[in-house]
């Protein structure tokens, strides 16, 4: 997906309110945004390497938090493309270019646990947990587990 097709995107929820809640033409922000508005955007490094895009937003319905972002990388055109759990607080939103940044090395980010799309893990299960967030260096957030 282009900018350009996400930015109609957005736009095109924005002015359909009876149907979407709020007018959001000119809100929330970045500090508040619809989960639906980040799938799709790109993930970046600090070396402006592209590392695939966010297919999915994972939320702890216990806390009500996001933990996790979900990120395709590799493959091509959605085919052998590999799924990663990336920790929430792992990522930072740039809104200069619509997307994220993700502190980590494409070629590290190869040797991160991953998944296949068609067998995805058990997220809640605490080895799993720890294992993820230690290998981005998010800690082990056991209250998450």
């Amino acid at each position: 997906m282009t900018d350009q097709d996400r930015d109609t995107k957005v736009a095109e929820r924005a002015t359909d309110n009876d149907v979407r809640g709020p007018d959001m033409r000119h809100g929330p922000g970045p500090e508040l945004m619809g989960a639906s508005t980040l799938i799709g955007d790109h993930v970046r490094n600090k070396q402006d390497e592209e590392l695939g895009d966010i297919k999915e937003i994972m939320l702890d319905t216990r806390t009500g938090e996001v933990s996790y972002a979900v990120l395709s990388f590799g493959g091509f055109l959605g085919m052998g493309d590999k799924l990663f759990a990336v920790p929430w607080e792992a990522l930072t939103l740039d809104t200069e270019h619509k997307g994220f940044l993700l502190d980590v090395d494409r070629a590290r980010l190869k040797d991160a646990p991953g998944f296949d799309k068609s067998k995805w893990p058990d997220m809640s299960d605490p080895s799993w947990v720890k294992r993820v967030r230690s290998y981005y260096g998010s800690g082990t957030s056991s209250d998450r587990a």
